[in-house]
């Protein structure tokens, strides 16, 4: 059973936002310096997007000629708020945000342009760690789970019915809990499990107030949960910016793909000044492990086709949504190429080098 329902969210939230699309326009400035300003808004602030903060760090947006700001938004339904309103340029939520925009009749809908997690990013924590944890453990305890139409909520729905359990009648699962404070509500409620994020997980550990005892990205298998987006009009009106936007998030991703996990957490720890670095690694070192970020921000159909298989099961897709009217893979492909180009260039140019056979032999 579930403690609290809200299935009737989103489409209060998206009457607003269509609201406001109407007097909003799709505009895109200069910074002093002669840079892009870009607004980016994203859905939470969180390890799980490492490659995003490499890319801010390695100063990969300003050679891509943008001047970027990041927001919190703390939910995709403010995410899309923002990006629809225009007080962002580019928005970072799961892509389920789109669709229910678009259920709703948008004339200039959220396209997804890059793909960046290929994984769901959060663990299931329990009282004490479980070497032998199987999903039909959970039956008739309680878990404290996310929103409902969220993709953390629906990517647990999912593998509960993968592993023949009922989200509803098989046990009972606590919304009533923001996002970010089920942790906190975790160590002094009777709860038998909760669904986190990093690093609130290894901040359970660690404290000895909780233990991960299963993954759901590594249990769900690949899904597309988190995407860059935006609206239909600003794509058209300035594909060079999106274009920008999304080589500086390839070059991201090439950066947490080819370095350790200690060196990743030495890039991106301004973002985290409250986690120490060693802690930093470890939980990169965990997304690393399951395979968590893409090796290019291609946003492929399959993906969308399991993703509205998620929302089909979780009661939330109201009619069939054209995968050519929400994603675009134009920008991500050639940005993909670019960094591909540039690596042959670069490739060649070391073959080349008369010093050759110093790069692969002692000299």
């Amino acid at each position: 059973m579930y403690a609290t329902h809200t299935r009737k969210l989103w489409p209060l939230l998206t009457a607003g936002i269509l609201a406001a699309l109407s007097l909003s326009g799709c505009q895109s400035s200069l910074s002093p310096d002669g840079q892009t300003a870009v607004t980016l808004s994203e859905v939470a602030h969180s390890i799980f997007y490492a490659p995003q903060y490499a890319a801010i760090e390695l100063g990969y947006f300003e050679e891509e000629g943008i001047d970027l700001t990041l927001v919190n938004a703390g939910g995709a339904d403010k995410v899309m708020t923002s990006l629809i309103s225009g007080d962002a340029q580019i928005g970072f939520m799961g892509s389920e945000a789109s669709i229910y925009v678009y259920q709703e009749g948008s004339d200039d809908p959220a396209v997804n342009f890059a793909q960046l997690t290929q994984r769901a990013g959060n663990f299931l924590v329990g009282r004490q760690a479980e070497e032998d944890f199987k999903w039909q453990d959970l039956r008739g305890k309680t878990v404290l789970g996310g929103r409902a139409g969220g993709m953390p909520q629906m990517v647990f729905e999912y593998i509960l019915k993968k592993n023949g359990l009922d989200p509803v009648n098989d046990l009972t699962i606590d919304q009533s809990i923001s996002f970010g404070l089920t942790a906190a509500a975790f160590t002094s409620s009777a709860a038998d499990y909760t669904i986190e994020f990093e690093p609130f997980a290894t901040t359970l550990e660690m404290e000895g107030s909780g233990a991960v005892v299963a993954s759901l990205g590594t249990e769900s298998g690949y899904v597309p949960y988190t995407a860059y987006s935006a609206r239909k009009s600003y794509l058209k009106q300035h594909p060079e910016v999106i274009q920008s936007f999304t080589n500086a998030i390839q070059k991201g991703l090439d950066y947490v793909n080819s370095h350790s996990s200690e060196e990743i957490a030495k890039v991106i720890s301004p973002h985290f000044k409250e986690t120490p670095v060693d802690k930093l690694a470890l939980i990169v070192d965990r997304y690393k492990s399951q395979d968590t970020w893409k090796e290019d921000t291609v946003f492929e159909e399959n993906s969308f086709t399991l993703l509205k298989r998620i929302l089909e099961e979780a009661g939330e897709l109201k009619a069939e949504v054209p995968y050519n009217e929400l994603v675009t893979m134009d920008f991500s492909k050639k940005a993909a190429k670019i960094l591909n180009n540039t690596l042959d260039k670069y490739s060649l140019f070391i073959y080349n080098s008369p010093n050759y056979h110093c790069i692969t032999l002692p000299c």
